[in-house]
């Protein structure tokens, strides 16, 4: 800190699966990689990191200087990299002529060129589309009307049903609302919705359809644009120079309210 450095410890063993500062040390000890070309961009998530480059005129030089730069820095870092979980994929719209890119190597072996893959719960395909994540997701949700069939046959409350269907089924269905829906099709759109309606059946009440949630993603999201700098302002002023203020009493905005999506 400043002028002062401690004296260096050695840790022979990691933070344990599932901790709550796991996340938080990975991106602590990675604060200091960043991107060092013009066109690359490096995104970190946990434990998770990409590299999103741009190649122009079919030079990939600083896309791949790129990755030996990190292939560099985990390797003075003691972080080892796991090549085959490692995947590269290339978005490419022209049409004009096909193009030949230099497949990535990274510990001397070659990385795995894929047309689609999974990041962060999304699935990401080559043409950006959404049709592979849609039909990925509706897939995962219709397993579990079965159990919510057995529930009402149990002749169990409908406020129970809706609980269970609202985190088993709607939490899978809605993930991520806010990036596919626009830019997904009426086709992808209505596989969804018809497993909505068959949950409907199941329960015997209307539930929330996919425009509804979406209106109300962006919603909150317009409303705490307006409303998250106000509440900044109004928690630091009593911290700082009214100590002895109950936060009872403070008079702080109300967020809307909002489930997991």
């Amino acid at each position: 800190m400043g002028r002062h450095v401690s004296a260096s410890l050695t840790l022979s063993t990691g933070a344990p699966q599932g901790c709550v500062l796991s996340p938080l040390l990975y991106s602590l000890y990675t604060y200091d990689h960043v991107a060092t070309t013009n066109s690359t961009t490096i995104i970190k998530f946990a434990d998770d990191t990409v590299v999103v480059g741009l190649i122009s005129d079919n030079n990939g030089t600083g896309y791949l200087e790129e990755i030996r730069n990190l292939e560099n820095w985990c390797q003075r870092n003691n972080l080892p990299l796991n090549v085959s979980k490692t995947k590269e994929l290339i978005v490419d719209f022209s049409t004009k002529q096909e193009r030949n890119y230099q497949t990535p190597v990274i510990n001397e072996s070659p990385v795995e060129r894929v047309d689609s893959f999974r990041y962060l719960s999304v699935h990401l395909t080559q043409d950006l589309s959404w049709s592979c994540h849609i039909n990925t997701v509706v897939k995962k949700s219709r397993q579990h009307p079965y159990n919510l069939r057995h529930l009402r046959d149990f002749r169990l409350p409908s406020k129970v049903l809706r609980n269970f269907y609202s985190c088993t089924i709607e939490s899978i269905l809605m993930g991520n609302i806010a990036t596919w829906f626009r830019n997904s099709t009426m086709l992808d759109r209505w596989a969804r919705q018809r497993v909505v309606r068959s949950a409907e059946r199941i329960i015997r009440a209307k539930l929330p359809d996919l425009h509804s949630i979406y209106n109300q993603v962006n919603c909150f999201h317009r409303n705490l644009k307006r409303e998250y700098p106000k509440l900044v302002l109004v928690l630091l002023e009593p911290v700082v120079e009214k100590t002895d203020t109950d936060p009872k009493d403070l008079n702080l905005p109300t967020l809307p309210e909002l489930k997991n999506y």
